[in-house]
């Protein structure tokens, strides 16, 4: 992003992604100012009515021009209320557009963020940034700013005619507005200025908060657990409950001042009137007519201007947080990018610390997975396994040492490449919302019908397939189509045996297969690391026996190291893992023995 347009405006920054629909919000708020000057012609006209009306009284018969007058005042109203459609049709179309393409810039720029972003962030919080923000622009830009426009020209032409009848009663009129101003800058300005910005990243916490918990009610309606159980997504609320509470308590005085002032203008206008009334004839009481009329027209002025001044704030919000997006740098991309020779994995004294975290997630780590090879990570939650595996297809990079893919540096492999060389089998499976088709063919968008049958006939989906109504064309996740976790997880597995990548990272694949699925998921993994390179991370200590090497991680070292047998008989920590491993799966439900 350029810096001199970091400096623009929120709304001048919103332009920018108008593209050529800038045009149109720049003729919708002219349009919007020139009805905003027809709506106050009828004023002047009804003022011409009553004039005529008192100077011919009593023979009301000899009024010269009402008609004309009358038939003026609609045409007025009528054209400004023309004019101010055509200026929102413009807005509106501009608004859509702009919304649009800052959905678009912030999809298109997360295509190319690290892939450990992605895995780090709520995606409920991802979706309230993009989103929302963008459909608060579409209010900003269609309604607010030609309102905007239309309140900030009315004053001007207003503080014209308030003066022009009589300067009294225009004086009487225009306090109350000018101390309406003062409390309104009052109740937007101070602590309450920087409001929005809190108040938008309580709602992106409760957006993320909601989502987990939603997926979470299972457990909640099993256990008959209430919200509290969710101590995150209750902390969400109260925040966002007294951050609103306060905000409303601190506009309360403000907001009462303001809204009481600029309705009490009668309180000064009406005495006022009166007093002049007494002492000025029929002409005093014609200009009373008119402001009597007009002073609404005032209060209603304000009260866009009030509107449009949070509807700013809002639109600064979003842009803010779509500049924290495109903030995300992209990794950086080789100049002159290496080819990988070979399947080999290495990781040469790598040291690597998450953006944010105080401690390295990984220290000195030093492992080789040569081609063919299988190599188990195993070790105590928080070790650094997953870590260490998501250095493999660059999800970061590391800040010290290599991560080596048949001899590249993976930052020096195009991104492609790169991809192309790995495939993905984690325990979070993510099957898209469309037919099983096209989730298989995310690996290779190229493959044909047959090929995505064999790879599901190679993953053990036989059984996923007969059920299905429509076979591979089902759509996933719609009437009543969905798959368990296991199913999922031999579905993902038809997806990299498809890819026929030739190195393999699971990432305890097994993790929530029942009995039944798990033994089709291990006939399937026979298939997938046939001849590849693999790189597994298992807590079910079974599934890794016959690995070439097992490297157990502790705080981000690799603490020891070997086959399933050396490791058992060095006595370490992999041995009491294995002892606690054997326990846990002989522990057996039962009744006590009778004492």
């Amino acid at each position: 992003m350029d810096v001199k347009d970091k400096n623009k405006n929120s709304i001048a920054r919103l332009l920018t992604y108008a593209g050529g629909h800038k045009k149109l919000t720049v003729l919708g708020c002219t349009l919007s100012g020139i009805s905003a000057v027809l709506a106050l012609a009828p004023y002047i006209c009804i003022w011409f009515v009553a004039r005529g009306v008192f100077q011919a009284m009593p023979d009301y018969a000899q009024a010269q021009g009402l008609v004309r007058y009358g038939w003026a005042a609609l045409w007025f109203a009528l054209g400004s209320a023309a004019v101010y459609f055509a200026a929102l049709m413009c807005t509106h179309l501009a608004a859509f557009r702009t919304a649009k393409n800052m959905r678009k810039a912030a999809a298109r720029h997360l295509v190319n963020v690290p892939l450990g972003y992605l895995n780090a962030s709520q995606s409920g919080k991802l979706r309230k940034q993009i989103d929302d923000n963008a459909g608060m622009t579409e209010q900003m830009l269609a309604h607010e700013l030609p309102d905007l426009v239309g309140a900030v020209i009315t004053p001007v032409a207003a503080v014209v005619l308030l003066f022009v009848f009589d300067w009294r009663m225009g004086l009487a009129c225009l306090v109350p507005m000018l101390i309406s101003v003062y409390l309104l800058t009052r109740m937007m300005g101070g602590n309450n200025a920087r409001f929005f910005s809190t108040y938008q990243k309580a709602i992106e916490d409760l957006s993320a908060e909601a989502t987990e918990y939603v997926r979470g009610i299972p457990v909640v309606k099993v256990f008959q657990q209430t919200v509290y159980s969710f101590k995150s997504f209750y902390a969400s609320i109260m925040r966002y409950s007294k951050l609103a509470t306060d905000y409303a308590l601190s506009c309360g005085k403000p907001m009462t001042g303001f809204t009481t002032v600029l309705n009490g203008t009668f309180l000064l206008l009406i005495p006022l009137g009166m007093l002049l009334c007494s002492g000025g004839g029929w002409t005093v009481l014609v200009d009373l007519i008119f402001y009597i009329l007009f002073t609404p027209l005032c209060a209603t002025m304000m009260m866009r201007i009030m509107y449009a001044g949070q509807a700013t704030m809002e639109a600064d919000e979003a842009v803010r947080k779509l500049d924290e997006i495109l903030a995300v740098q992209p990794l950086p991309e080789s100049g002159r990018p290496q080819r990988a020779r070979g399947a080999e994995v290495e990781l040469k004294n790598v040291t690597f610390t998450y953006p944010q975290a105080k401690a390295p997630a990984l220290r000195q780590v030093s492992f080789r997975v040569r081609a063919g090879q299988t190599v188990a990570l195993v070790g105590p939650s928080g070790g650094g396994k997953t870590t260490a595996a998501s250095l493999i297809p660059r999800f970061w990079d590391v800040q010290e040492g290599q991560v080596l893919i048949g001899g590249a540096d993976v930052r020096e492999l195009a991104t492609q490449e790169l991809m192309d060389q790995v495939a993905f089998v984690f325990q979070d499976t993510r099957l898209f919302k469309t037919s099983l088709l096209e989730n298989i063919r995310a690996a290779r968008p190229e493959a044909t019908r047959e090929q995505v049958l064999e790879a599901l006939h190679l993953a053990q989906c036989d059984d996923i397939l007969a059920k299905l109504p429509q076979g591979l064309d089902t759509r996933i996740g719609t009437k009543g189509v969905y798959l368990s976790g296991g199913e999922q997880q031999r579905v993902a597995l038809a997806r990299a045996i498809l890819k026929d990548a030739p190195i393999v990272v699971l990432d305890e694949a097994t993790a929530f297969a029942d009995p039944e699925n798990e033994l089709l998921i291990q006939r399937a993994f026979e298939t997938l690391i046939r001849g590849k390179t693999v790189l597994m991370i298992a807590h079910r200590l079974s599934t890794i026996q016959n690995a070439d090497e097992i490297l157990v991680l502790k705080d981000g070292a690799i603490a020891e190291r070997g086959t399933h047998r050396a490791l058992l008989e060095a006595h370490g920590l992999y041995d009491a893992m294995w002892q606690d491993y054997q326990t846990s799966a002989q522990w057996k439900v039962g009744k006590e023995a009778a004492v």
